[in-house]
């Protein structure tokens, strides 16, 4: 599979398939194929990739570890630069369909309505990862530095849910809801079980030998 991943091809090929929705949502647009409310369909089509991307970026990780496939790293990166393209159109979807592009009504809206504060909350927080997704960041802020805050991927994961769970709330609909928390949950918790693992003392041979060896002692003194 790495040999796969490294072909000069991967990176090209995976990053058509990551705009394909994209692609998808603006050939409807144009054509009148989003429904009776195209508005309202791309509002919630945008979000939905942004939610689906942050998930493919949390797999990445237990994905690269359980198949042994390092190359997988190669496209964090990118693809935590679509989960913001994503949430980037879903705010603007949003702005132009909903408020007209009227910013005090915007700024007045995100303050009223919780779900509406959380999900630019989660966008708030997904910009700084998407200004330092490139290797300069990561040299000026240091390796460990620049580690630390692409860990808010993991609130932001949290928020993304949030959002989406009062979304759905209006409607009284969960069932998508509880999809995306599942995996959510799984992708966290492999997490906390990879990191308790490691942290884990594990028995040195020498106190595994020493054991034995005065285990043996203590049976030839007793038989003889």
């Amino acid at each position: 599979m790495n040999k796969l991943l490294m072909h000069p091809a991967a990176k090209p090929v995976i990053f058509l398939l990551c705009l394909l929705p994209f692609a998808r949502l603006a050939y409807g647009a144009f054509t009148g194929g989003l429904g009776a409310n195209p508005a309202e369909f791309l509002i919630r089509a945008t979000g939905d990739w942004t939610l689906r991307f942050i998930c493919i970026v949390l797999a990445v990780t237990p994905l690269r570890v359980m198949a042994k496939a390092n190359a997988l790293a190669r496209f964090r990166r990118m693809l935590g630069l679509f989960a913001y393209f994503y949430v980037v159109l879903h705010l603007l979807c949003y702005s132009w369909f909903d408020m007209g592009f009227e910013w005090a009504d915007i700024a007045k809206d995100i303050a009223k309505r919780p779900f509406i504060l959380v999900g630019f909350s989660a966008f708030v927080l997904l910009t700084p990862l998407a200004a330092t997704s490139f290797n300069r960041a990561i040299k000026a802020m240091g390796a460990k530095r620049w580690q630390m805050l692409h860990k808010l991927v993991y609130p932001i994961a949290g928020l993304g849910l949030l959002h989406f769970f009062w979304m759905r709330a209006g409607k009284n609909d969960f069932a998508e809801v509880f999809v995306y928390a599942a995996i959510i949950v799984v992708l966290l918790g492999w997490r906390v079980w990879n990191y308790a693992s490691k942290r884990r003392p594990k028995p040195s041979a020498g106190v595994r030998g020493g054991s034995r060896n005065s285990s043996e002692k203590s049976l030839r003194s007793s038989t003889g």
